[in-house]
């Protein structure tokens, strides 16, 4: 008996948002400035390989199946970098001796 591949990564899929789940939500406020510079720096990694699968295709289909991955992968890549970079400052504002 043979498991199909599509069952076999959809349950990998699924099992890894619940570990990303309870690794996220078990960091303690003071690790969460570090590991959002991590995963920022990681997320720009992604954007690199993203933009190198948005361009592989062919100059005659534009539209194809690695470019519209590519492109969706820059885009959700950049708002998670955006995003990052503004948790982080408010973050950091939190730690700031407030002006009286």
């Amino acid at each position: 008996m043979e498991i199909d591949p599509f069952v076999f990564r959809l349950s990998i899929f699924i099992l890894s948002i619940f570990v990303g789940y309870y690794v996220v939500w078990s960091v303690t406020p003071s690790l969460h400035t570090p590991l959002m510079s991590v995963t920022n720096a990681i997320s720009s990694v992604i954007i690199v390989g993203a933009i190198i699968a948005a361009l592989a295709g062919n100059n005659e289909t534009i539209f194809n199946e690695a470019s519209m991955f590519g492109f969706l992968a820059i885009i959700l890549a950049a708002v998670n970098i955006f995003g990052g970079f503004l948790v982080t400052q408010r973050m950091l504002a939190m730690y700031k001796k407030k002006k009286k």
